[in-house]
């Protein structure tokens, strides 16, 4: 049994808490902690009228502040620290995790707060100053990234010699009712689809335009989407530790309204990162669009349809070629019906907790700086149904792409 300090209070956290909270017998005590401690009040409330555990505390934070996180962390002595507040904001915690020794899980990857950018290497730069400290720190716990790279490490493993191969297929096939919406951080959500794509293709990198390129892609239960090709950070850690994969590419769908507001909201300048004068005062537009767009965590309620995330693998096994298909469906429903979260929040805090699980278990060990293909794959995915997210898998299909 162990303590965990759970720090972010939106739809993941909310998730996260949740099902922590389903498994004191793991999570003895648990602390959850934003900069809005008022949320983590709620949060904390509902989690345990539907659980029944008893030991879930709060606490403000603010969690670009070093001395603050770490004074928090000495107060409550976790085993661990779950990340899901801002991607900006991982550096300062993993600072923090690594002056007070604990161990570290997040679920997306950093990205600074000036730029539209994301990749592993400020992250994977702390792998030494980890490894000394005798402290383990999981990278990309959600599900994608996360479980897209623990369906690769179980393709990998069990089914594949060598992986050629590697197409990420995501669906949100919901319905929140509302105008526009995303599905999480809106500030993050729109850096993150406005930038250019990218794909690994024959031992390099090769660059879209946003939305370039773009095709039906059939997902189960759901039928067929039109999906574009973006850049997504789990490319980049899977290339590296599958190396025989020729071809790597994140395909996600979107609706033409969706995509028509995304257009207008760029046309008119609401999508930049730079700050600009306002009646005297420095705003930046894309934050100032998160304040008046609906908050993710508001869209559980009547939220129908599902979600379908999986991996489409090609590649070699004794010596013929064959085909993969992994996936998820997740309904919006129940998920809001469990948690109060919708399905988008829900897919990312199921794996965040159930990582937390397999190290505080020690079914997942090191020392050092990972990412959660490095692991081994089959208790997390013996764990991953129970706990909400049962997946499915094919051999020898068309895989379309």
């Amino acid at each position: 049994m162990s303590k965990v300090l759970i720090i972010g209070a939106g739809g993941v956290g909310r998730v996260v808490a949740f099902k922590c909270a389903q498994h004191p017998e793991v999570f003895s005590e648990i602390l959850l902690a934003s900069r809005t401690k008022s949320k983590c009040d709620v949060i904390a409330k509902d989690a345990m009228a539907a659980t029944g555990h008893n030991k879930i505390t709060t606490a403000a934070i603010d969690a670009e502040d070093v001395p603050a996180l770490v004074a928090l962390i000495k107060q409550f002595q976790p085993k661990m620290v779950i990340n899901v507040a801002l991607p900006y904001q991982d550096l300062t915690i993993m600072d923090a995790c690594l002056e007070t020794r604990v161990h570290y899980l997040d679920t997306a990857n950093y990205e600074p707060k000036e730029e539209a950018k994301f990749e592993y290497s400020w992250q994977w730069a702390y792998h030494d100053r980890f490894k000394e400290a005798g402290l383990l720190a999981v990278l990309g716990c959600g599900f994608d990234p996360g479980v897209t790279g623990v369906f690769t490490a179980r393709a990998a493993k069990h089914h594949f010699d060598e992986i050629h191969y590697l197409d990420i297929v995501d669906a949100n096939a919901g319905d929140h009712g509302k105008a526009f919406a995303t599905n999480f951080n809106p500030e993050i959500n729109i850096r993150e689809i406005t930038q250019k794509g990218k794909y690994w293709e024959n031992g390099k990198w090769v660059e879209t335009e946003p939305f370039e390129i773009g095709q039906k892609i059939n997902y189960p239960n759901i039928g067929p989407r039109q999906s574009y090709l973006l850049f997504h950070e789990e490319l980049e850690s899977l290339v590296k530790n599958f190396p025989t994969i020729k071809r790597a590419r994140f395909w996600m769908t979107f609706g033409e309204e969706y995509l028509t507001h995304l257009r207008v909201i760029q046309n008119i300048g609401m999508a930049s990162i730079e700050p600009v004068k306002f009646q005297g005062v420095d705003i930046v537009p894309l934050e100032f669009l998160k304040a008046v767009l609906p908050d993710p965590g508001s869209l559980g309620d009547n939220y129908t349809g599902q979600t379908s995330i999986g991996c489409r693998i090609r590649g070699i096994k004794d010596g013929k070629e064959r085909t993969y298909y992994i996936w998820n469906n997740c309904h919006h429903a129940e998920a809001f019906k469990e948690t109060g979260a919708q399905g988008v929040s829900y897919t990312t805090g199921v794996p965040a907790m159930t990582g937390a699980m397999m190290m505080l278990t020690g079914q997942w060990s090191g020392k050092g700086v990972f990412n959660v293909e490095e692991f081994n794959p089959d208790p997390f995915l013996e764990k991953l149904g129970p706990h909400g997210l049962p997946w499915e898998e094919v051999f020898d299909v068309d895989l379309e792409l």
